[in-house]
């Protein structure tokens, strides 16, 4: 098996979310999760958010897409200044 070092960022991010959900937490911290997937490895990402959150998990995303943010989130909150504001 290839060191995580040696991996392509598509599956470094993939290896990292299934770290994140390997221990079945009731909250999940991901930092932009769709950075360097294709088109189909966001799809994936977005269908697997959908199902941890239709079990209930409770999904803190930070990402620089708001189309991403806009299909995955429910609340959306945004740093300006320094500040976390919520938007909408």
């Amino acid at each position: 098996l290839r060191r995580q070092r040696q991996m392509c960022i598509r599956d470094r991010q993939r290896l990292g979310i299934a770290q994140a959900i390997m221990e079945n937490p009731t909250t999940l911290i991901l930092d932009e999760p769709f950075n360097g997937l294709d088109k189909d490895g966001v799809r994936d990402i977005h269908g697997l958010l959908q199902q941890q959150k239709a079990q209930g998990k409770t999904i803190i995303l930070a990402s620089h897409s708001a189309a991403d943010i806009a299909q995955a989130c429910d609340v959306v909150y945004e740093m300006t200044g320094g500040r976390l504001e919520r938007v909408g």
